[in-house]
């Protein structure tokens, strides 16, 4: 049975891994899974098994890279004194970590510069809403903080930051996956974090 367990799992680890090679090279759109069955040396009822459909298993693809809701609402939320220095660490770490893992910046190229959400991908693309939508609303909630709220610049809202700030992640993220000469995320990445933040928040430093 362990055994057997095992077997299932290399298979779907297999699967997986041929969907980011073919995604990446071809685009989600015009990868099918019987591509990605051909690829990974399986039937397509191997890929049947383990995944609904092509929207299942681009979810679960990028589930492999980035925090669970829960973890990443933990993650915020474990320290109410300390939020901004929290959310600001976090985005320093995500954007380093992208930069040190290739699986993650295959990944992400693939979400960012080789995905049309068609009427296929549906329901990955509602999932994936969702996903941006808690994050924003984490943002959202740390910077609604009272304390914090007295610090944001004039004309400045809980939303409005918080929408600023993932707007600049995903700029960021983008460009780079685009021309990794532009800028080092790692030596870069906490200056332009602070960048952002001081023009969020009156007295950053």
């Amino acid at each position: 049975m362990r055994r057997t367990k095992e077997q299932a799992e290399q298979t779907r680890t297999s699967i997986l891994a041929s969907a980011e090679v073919l995604f990446l090279e071809k685009g989600v759109a015009h990868t099918s899974l019987e591509h990605i069955a051909k690829h990974a040396g399986v039937t397509r009822g191997a890929v049947y098994w383990h995944f609904q459909n092509k929207a299942h298993l681009f979810h679960d693809m990028l589930s492999q890279v980035r925090l669970p809701p829960e973890q990443l609402a933990g993650r915020l939320q474990e320290d109410q004194a300390n939020g901004l220095q929290s959310l600001h660490a976090l985005c320093v770490e995500g954007i380093a970590g992208i930069a040190k893992d290739e699986q993650k910046r295959r990944i992400f190229t693939i979400l960012l510069h080789r995905c049309e959400f068609t009427e296929e991908l549906r329901e990955a693309e509602e999932r994936h809403d969702a996903f941006v939508n808690q994050f924003i609303a984490l943002c959202e909630g740390i910077f609604a903080q009272p304390a914090t709220m007295k610090r944001l610049r004039p004309g400045m809202t809980p939303r409005l930051a918080a929408r600023t700030l993932h707007a600049l992640i995903v700029g960021m993220l983008s460009d780079w996956l685009r021309d990794d000469k532009l800028f080092d995320p790692v030596q870069d990445g906490p200056v332009m974090f602070d960048g952002l933040f001081r023009g969020l928040i009156s007295d950053w430093s």
